[in-house]
Formats: structure tokens, sequence, C-alpha cells
């Protein structure tokens, strides 16, 4: 789509300042910089791009590209696109080289256009920027995948992106049931009561920074004796994998090696499933923290067998704005199961509502999209988004 064999003068007097070493942000180069690569076959097509305020500044010996891309995608297809996930990848090998954006909660059909935006950073050795100036684009963009109305999928799905976008979808398709029932049930009073009461958890739901590292970590902000705890579980009576026992070792804000054995209590093999973590601290206060996937990435979990969830991580548990969280318990429940055909199951409404997730779960991106319709345009607008589906 875009000549990848010519050089312009401002990318190479870019790569001469770097080389240099001196500091300076440069703009980056429209035609040469970024490459959109989507193949023959894509249901997706390139309409426009604009780079914005992209800069790339040198910084020791690498390239900070700092990108703010705006993508107008036109769906090529015969179905309706609900997400897309695009890799964006400035080197392959180096940590900080690689990304991905994701877009869920789309509703867009055949020959419709959308807009796409990437703001991010990436990091590219300054001799791989110098190389790359003479061979190719600073920063390349490809499709990881695209999750259609259908729950078909079109993408190499090199970062998972069919799981990922496939419990949005259910997550979104649970969300605005509930909210068309709050409308149909209460009418639009009643539906503006909820809308408000989910913005009002959404500013008040309590956060943690978690901090993951691989194996035992030796810098713990809130050093102490190691100790084991036992996890606690919700059971969702719905859920098709039953969590049954599990602990993890906890020093100070410091959870270790989480193991959590499960049942698959379905009539269908299981090739993934979370445990998601409520976080208890010392004074009794409840926070999100984390999730434990299955360990093994070709589980195949049949029907009545158990398998342990387990991760060779520890996590450390922080305050927004600092203060180390001393951990007083821990409790589990399982938040996505994905069976051997793709298909998934995620909690309902009723489930979340009845344990308390509600206030501490983050909401689904739907729910915050349609939030913020109504936040934006009102309660006709929001109305009226829901009568499209």
């Amino acid at each position: 789509m875009f000549m990848r064999n010519r050089i312009s003068s401002q990318v190479l007097a870019c790569a001469a300042f770097f080389l240099a070493g001196a500091a300076v942000a440069q703009p980056l180069d429209p035609a040469n910089s970024i490459s959109v690569n989507f193949p023959a076959d894509s249901p997706l097509a390139l309409v426009s791009r604009d780079v914005g305020e992209s800069r790339a500044t040198p910084r020791g010996g690498a390239m900070a590209i700092d990108l703010h891309v705006a993508l107008s995608l036109r769906n090529v297809s015969q179905n309706r696109v609900r997400g897309v996930t695009l890799l964006v990848l400035a080197q392959d090998v180096t940590p900080g080289g690689k990304a991905s954006v994701a877009t869920p909660s789309l509703n867009v059909g055949p020959g419709e256009t959308f807009p796409l935006r990437i703001d991010l950073r990436l990091l590219r050795p300054l001799a791989a920027g110098a190389q790359g100036a003479a061979a190719g684009p600073l920063v390349r963009v490809d499709l990881d995948g695209v999750l259609f109305q259908d729950l078909s999928f079109y993408g190499p799905n090199l970062l998972n992106s069919r799981r990922a976008m496939t419990v949005w979808e259910a997550e979104a398709d649970r969300d605005r049931r509930h909210f068309k029932s709050v409308l149909a049930a209460a009418g639009p009073e009643g539906l503006q009561r909820e809308v408000l009461d989910s913005l009002s958890r959404q500013a008040s739901r309590p956060r943690l920074d978690v901090q993951v590292s691989r194996g035992r970590s030796t810098s713990s902000a809130a050093a102490g004796p190691e100790q084991v705890a036992q996890f606690s579980f919700l059971q969702f009576p719905d859920s098709p994998v039953e969590p049954l026992e599990g602990a993890v070792r906890i020093a100070g804000n410091e959870a270790r090696a989480p193991r959590i054995q499960v049942r698959n209590r379905s009539s269908k093999s299981v090739s993934y499933f979370e445990i998601g973590w409520i976080v208890k601290d010392a004074q009794g206060k409840e926070y999100l923290a984390a999730s434990v996937p299955a360990s093994d990435p070709d589980l195949r979990l049949a029907p009545g067998r158990q398998s342990q969830a387990l991760q060779d991580t520890s996590l450390r548990f922080s305050r927004n704005g600092g203060g180390a969280v001393a951990i007083g318990g821990m409790t589990g429940f399982v938040s996505q199961v994905e069976y051997t055909d793709g298909k998934v199951w995620v909690p309902n409404r009723l489930e979340l509502g009845s344990a308390q997730l509600l206030r501490v779960l983050a909401p689904s991106p739907e729910e915050q999209r349609l939030t913020d319709l109504y936040r934006r345009k009102g309660l006709a607008a929001l109305a009226e988004e829901l009568k499209k589906y």
C-alpha cells in the first residue's frame, strides 16, 4: 500500500540527529515513518491516516517514538464489525518495541467507515532507527484480528485477540440487555437512575496499582514474614468452572505464587479460564486486584476433570498515589471461561450484583461507552442507541 523503498530527507535528517545523540524531538514523516499493512483479503480497508503530533526522540541508546495517529477504516466485508485489534511494531525484540491497540464495542455495518486512534509510546534501538530510515518505516501497524457480529473472526490472532474481543462482546451483550430491560420495565426515569448509579460506582470504585514480576521479588515495599493465606471463593451457579481451593504466599503488600484448584463441571471441554482476585486490606476495604489465568496455554480440561491455575509470579499492591497495601485476605471468583469451540462464558448481571462485585469490578467497555454517551448527549441519545441492538 505504501512504498517502503522511498527515503525522505526528513527521515534521513532525523536519523542523523539520533546518531549524533541530540535529544531533540523530530516530527514523524507521514509518508515514510508509519506503514499500515492489511492483507489483500482483509475485511477492513485503510481510508486515511493522520500522524498528528507524533514525534521521535533519542533516549540514551534508544529512540522513543510517541505515536498519535488517527486512522479511518472502512468495513469492506458483508458482516457487522464488533471489535478490532491492531499490532503496532517498532522493533520485535527490544522491550517496549511493540504494543497493541484494541477497539471493542463497535457496531460498523458493511461499507461504513469508522475512526481508530493509536496513542502510545514505543522504543526502538538507535541502530535499528538508522537502518530503518534506509530499509523501511519506523513503525509498522498490522491487523491482528477482527471480530464480527456473529462472533466469527478474521486475523492471525498472534495476541490472542479473538478470546479477548469475544469476552468483551459477551460482556457488551450482557450489559446492553441489562440497560434495555431496565428501560422496558421502569421507563426513561428508571434507565436514568441506573446510569447515574453506574457513573457513581465508576467514580468511587477503589483502585490499586499492581506491579507484576516473574518469580520471587526481593523489593517488596512492605517487608515482613511470609505466610500462606487461603483463598475464599464466590460461587456462581452457572459457571462452567468451579473453584475448589486455593492458596497464596503473602509477605506485607506482596502476594507470591498463587495456586488455585478448579473443576470443570460443564458438559464441554474448557481451553482457558481466569480467576479474578479481590484483595482485602488490613482495614477490611476490598479492591479488585488481578486475575490468575490458566497456567497451561495448551489446556484441555475435559468435563468433570480438575486442573490447577498457578503462576510463578509476585504481585505487589499499592494505592494510587503511593502507599503500600498490607494484604489482609484474598477472595477469588471465576471471571471468564473459554470452551475449546471458541465460545465463552462470563458472569451475568444478577450474579455480579448478588455478590456485590459491581462495586469493585471495572465496568465493561460497553458499559463505559453507554454511560459516556449519556454524559455527553443525554438520556434520549442513550435510549436511541439501545434500540439499535
